[in-house]
């Protein structure tokens, strides 16, 4: 059905200014068809539409048509969303998103739009960051329609509801913004849409460029919303009340608002036994506070408080730093500096390169330091398990954020010991106590406590202890299911 727009304000009499403006790259082209002794100009960009779809079903059933009015090449047609305007910013616009402009000699006042997008779009693959044993095995690509079709896959509910925005002055790039109505609260969604609205930016290639630009706080190391490449996960987390942003052009979704400690629970927590996850989440709790602190601690006890070292490991201290000639920080940050490019190395070269640098390299350049006597074996293992203990993260985005914060208590330790730490330590909450992600707490439900929320926190609790959503997202329906009910268990002759 031929779709026509409201404002008709710029006329397609205005049009052979922009074809020749347009005409000036060389993937525009134009054709001639002849139906019924008429002409009939088509105009588009071979790099932007599927010739052969053009060949096999449009050309063909073009010249078929009664007609050269509009109304006739509607028909006979086989394509869905053609549009019939005058408005020439609609005309620029489709034009170069994969249409082709089909303008006759009978009608002046309008033209016809046909959709021939090129569908040239990689193949759906397993998650490559987000990765987990258990579960689905599908993961965003680049295509907006794809991801969002993915998400109503596994939410086929009449209350899933999408806004469309444009951000970009030059990319013009198509932001989906998700959420269930009716649970999610309002206040998120209109915050989240606002905050989008208000990116003043001329190119958005990815959802990271609209990530940093609508948090809460952009001078904050810590991310304030989660990016995920999983359809599993938007779903889930949807269905808790939160909203999810999808960017075309990007294979990562965009959810919030999120807390602190949600950035250290993988998704396949869910598919384990809740002993596990639960276990699990503690490992990486404490595996990050030993990436951030264990240097520090060690520079700042062999600086300022060696009296509180047990007399044997005093000895082997001594023994692994009698021929080192510098102090511990010095040995420290070069470790850390070492650990650093290595990681970066074998992030930027090619898989099989990027491994062998990592094996290699970490073990080649560690013997070396130590028998060279630029550092301690026993400093270059509390390196190593602080790195080793980085990668536990399953959110890329605060990985990056702990490697960053090693340096910082690494210098206080150096400048006051371990009073230095406590100090970093409590600059450190006192950040995290300020954040907030769409206008909610970071840290709940830590502070403001509620304990109804610890059930899927540091902690998995069984899902039938789970029937409520989490209050932090004030969803409009609190209740996800009936606990008597999932507790109950029938017997085989019920």
């Amino acid at each position: 059905m031929v779709q026509k727009p409201e404002d008709q304000n710029n006329k397609v009499t205005d049009l052979p200014s922009l074809l020749s403006e347009l005409g000036e790259s060389a993937d525009f082209t134009s054709e001639v068809i002849q139906i019924n002794n008429s002409k009939v100009h088509l105009y588009y960009f071979k790099t932007l539409v599927d010739l052969s779809l053009m060949k096999k079903d449009f050309l063909p059933n073009l010249k078929k048509a009664e007609s050269p009015s509009l109304y006739d090449i509607n028909l006979s047609l086989p394509f869905d969303q053609i549009q019939a305007t005058s408005d020439l910013e609609i005309i620029e616009t489709k034009l170069l998103t994969g249409f082709v402009l089909i303008l006759t000699q009978s009608s002046l006042q309008e033209c016809l739009l046909v959709p021939l997008e090129n569908g040239n779009l990689r193949d759906i693959t397993v998650p490559e960051v987000e990765f987990s044993v258990l579960g689905p095995k599908q993961a965003f690509i680049e295509d907006l329609k794809t991801n969002i079709q993915l998400i109503r896959n596994r939410l086929p509910i009449r209350q899933f509801r999408m806004i469309e925005l444009e951000v970009g002055t030059l990319t013009r790039t198509k932001v989906a913004l998700l959420y269930l109505d009716g649970i999610a609260d309002e206040e998120n969604v209109n915050t989240m849409r606002q905050r989008i609205e208000d990116v003043d930016f001329d190119h958005i290639d990815d959802s990271s460029y609209l990530n940093q630009m609508i948090e809460d706080s952009t001078l904050s190391p810590f991310p304030q919303l989660i990016d995920t490449e999983r359809p599993d996960r938007v779903a889930a987390v949807l269905s808790e009340g939160k909203v999810a942003v999808l960017v075309h052009g990007s294979p990562t979704a965009i959810t919030g608002p999120t807390t602190f400690i949600e950035f250290f629970s993988a998704f396949d927590d869910y598919f384990s036994r809740w002993h596990v996850s639960s276990i699990i989440r503690i490992i990486r709790l404490f595996a990050v506070a030993f990436s951030i602190f264990a240097t520090a601690i060690y520079v700042a006890v062999l600086t300022y408080h060696s009296q509180l070292i047990p007399r044997d490991l005093l000895a082997t201290l001594i023994q692994s730093r009698e021929a080192i000639p510098f102090p511990p920080i010095i040995e420290a940050v070069f470790l850390e500096l070492t650990i650093e490019l290595l990681r970066e190395a074998g992030a930027r070269l090619p898989t099989k390169v990027g491994q062998t640098i990592g094996i290699v390299g970490g073990i080649v350049i560690g013997t070396a330091a130590v028998e060279a006597g630029l550092t301690s074996n026993i400093l270059l293992i509390i390196v190593a398990l602080a790195a080793l203990a980085s990668f536990t993260t399953p959110i890329y985005r605060i990985g990056n954020t702990i490697r960053l914060l090693r340096f910082p208590f690494l210098f206080l330790a150096q400048l006051w010991g371990l009073i230095g730490v406590f100090i970093g330590i409590g600059f450190l909450i006192v950040h995290l106590l300020g954040l907030t992600s769409l206008g909610r707490p970071y840290l709940e439900p830590i502070f403001p406590p509620r304990l109804a929320d610890f059930k899927d926190s540091v902690i998995r609790l069984p899902f039938s202890l789970q029937s409520e959503r989490p209050a932090q997202m004030r969803p409009g329906k609190t209740k996800r299911f009936n606990e008597k009910n999932a507790k109950r268990k029938h017997d085989i002759d019920e």
